[in-house]
């Protein structure tokens, strides 16, 4: 047997091994990763009693979906090649996906991970928006459904505002370089809300904005932005890192824009509450005036000059009548006095025969008289002196 040289042997073994195993699948763990500043990626797998060397060169490593780790488990296809120079056999990977999950769900958890932990989505960051925008920025694709029901419901809700539309690649290759360069753009235009999105489809569709580029321009951006992304069920981290997240685009519309429809209500119904107020306050005030008015009547120098002229009218007729109940007494009384007069005048009373008797000017009865007695016989127009020289009274 001639002896060979090593290179053929490690030739030998090279041309051996790429021809039996061109195209292997293999499950391991991933342990010394190096990220090269050349864009491979050198790693090893292992299991609990064996490891190989891996590599994966920078063509392939753009179509990786996922940031490979140590300890993470993983399925590895390629082939196995021989560095002739030093001996060493490797995997050549030309595909790699996580052994369990699917390399998106990964990439997704990986990323939201990172961003969360650099303050991403902290509530306490997030922007506010204005009551009633009077302009916003849709960065969105230009031909798709998402322009056009965000549109209409602008049009339906509050056509007072201004849209201006950022046309936007939403998907496929170079799309998240648009998305950044519109949302930057966008952030210039001072507008007072800016709106990104698209409309449904695959995860691999919307996957531009599960991108950290994408998260890093909304997070950076000065204007208030919502993320209206696919459908309700679609969550990427533009939603995280949003200052809102809209269902859909539609819904996006409906977040930013009030409702005109209940705005006239409550327009109607502010004045209905006007009108009533200004109507209670007016009668209020002409009660008030009326109150003030009827006041004033009862305190008026007319009312008081008719209060003293009632009270002096009150007086008079008092007087009046209080005199006349007094004239009409001393009427009566003189009246009295003159038909006693008149019954008691000597002359009505001077008949023949007839005469008053007194003693001691005191008129007496003839009956009180005895034997010796001085008395007095008067007439109206005579008057007596006598003695009672006898008495006879009669039986």
């Amino acid at each position: 047997m001639n002896p060979i040289s090593v290179t053929t042997l490690n030739t030998q073994i090279k041309s051996l091994l790429e021809t039996t195993f061109m195209q292997v699948l293999v499950s391991g763990e991933i342990s010394n990763l190096t990220n090269h500043s050349s864009g491979h990626i050198y790693f090893s797998i292992k299991d609990e009693n064996s490891t190989i060397s891996c590599v994966m060169f920078k063509g392939n490593t753009k179509y990786l979906k996922f940031q490979l780790e140590n300890g993470q488990k993983v399925q590895v296809t390629g082939n196995i090649t021989v560095y002739v120079p030093r001996g060493n056999y490797q995997l050549l990977c030309t595909k790699i996906e996580p052994d369990g999950i699917g390399s998106l769900a990964l990439a997704f958890e990986q990323l939201k991970t990172k961003l969360q932990a650099k303050g991403y989505f902290e509530q306490s960051i997030k922007k506010s928006f204005p009551k009633y925008p009077k302009k916003i920025a849709i960065v969105t694709s230009a031909t798709g459904a998402a322009i056009e029901d965000m549109k209409k419901v602008a049009t339906n809700r509050w056509n007072l505002v201004e849209l201006i539309l950022i046309p936007t690649l939403v998907q496929g290759e170079g799309s998240v370089e648009d998305i950044v360069k519109s949302i930057k753009f966008a952030d210039r235009l001072n507008c007072d809300i800016m709106i990104v999105g698209r409309g449904g489809g695959s995860i691999e569709d919307l996957w531009s904005f599960n991108s950290e580029l994408v998260a890093d321009a909304i997070y950076e951006a000065k204007t208030p932005i919502i993320s209206a992304v696919g459908h309700e069920i679609d969550y990427l981290i533009s939603d995280f890192v949003a200052d809102a997240r809209a269902a859909t685009p539609s819904n996006a519309m409906e977040m930013a824009l009030p409702d005109k429809t209940e705005h006239l209500l409550y327009v109607d119904s502010f004045i209905n509450e006007f009108e009533n107020r200004l109507k209670n306050i007016f009668q209020t005030k002409e009660n008030d005036l009326n109150s003030m008015k009827k006041l004033f009547m009862q305190n008026s120098i007319e009312a008081k000059f008719n209060f003293i002229d009632a009270q002096i009218k009150l007086l008079k007729d008092g007087f009046n009548r209080t005199f006349y109940q007094k004239i009409d007494l001393f009427q009566s009384s003189i009246n009295n006095l003159k038909q006693n007069y008149i019954l008691n005048n000597p002359e009505n009373k001077d008949k023949t025969g007839f005469v008053q008797i007194s003693k001691e000017n005191k008129i007496i009865s003839l009956e009180s008289l005895e034997v010796d007695d001085i008395l007095e016989l008067q007439s109206a127009k005579t008057i007596a002196s006598c003695k009672i020289i006898s008495l006879k009274k009669q039986k």
